[in-house]
């Protein structure tokens, strides 16, 4: 009777225990940049530098240099989908701000991309063909650049001779 009782005590413990775990909010995942959308309205164009960016928004997550510095940086959210998708990632905020830092130091230009602006983007699907075929030229001069360099003193093609004529 006592093993019993113990026995339903532990199986309540453990049913209490794993109940209190779990969770009804949603996990989210964040990537870059926190608050970027409310972050970037503080940039002011032809007035902020580069070390008041840094100051708000921290360093970009990737820079390039052409004739002005762009910073670009990126704030992406995403969270577990419906139970039918098993748990696969989903993306709910996806935002990127572009800034054109001129050679002085000083936002020259601001750009703002969220979800429904990524979508707008229209993405070529045209593809280049390979510009040489089995019989051009290129083709020919690399296959006998081929076999000069595996056979250098074509000692191959005089045994292939000698046993063609035989």
């Amino acid at each position: 009777m006592y093993s019993s009782l113990m026995t339903k005590l532990l199986y309540i413990f453990f049913l209490a225990l794993v109940v209190s775990n779990c969770s009804f909010k949603k996990v989210v995942k964040h990537h870059g940049v926190p608050f970027l959308e409310k972050k970037q309205k503080s940039l002011i164009i032809n007035e902020t530098n580069t070390n008041d960016i840094r100051r708000i928004l921290g360093a970009p997550s990737t820079q390039s240099k052409f004739d002005n510095d762009i910073w670009i940086y990126i704030e992406r959210k995403q969270t577990q989908s419906k139970i039918k998708n098993l748990g696969r990632m989903r993306i709910f905020k996806n935002d990127v701000l572009v800034l054109e830092i001129d050679n002085y130091g000083i936002l020259k230009k601001k750009e703002f991309y969220n979800m429904d602006d990524m979508k707008k983007i229209k993405i070529v699907k045209d593809t280049t063909s390979a510009s040489f075929a089995r019989n051009s030229f290129i083709y020919d001069f690399m296959s006998s650049m081929r076999q000069k360099i595996n056979d250098p003193l074509g000692v191959r093609a005089k045994k292939r001779k000698e046993i063609s004529q035989r």
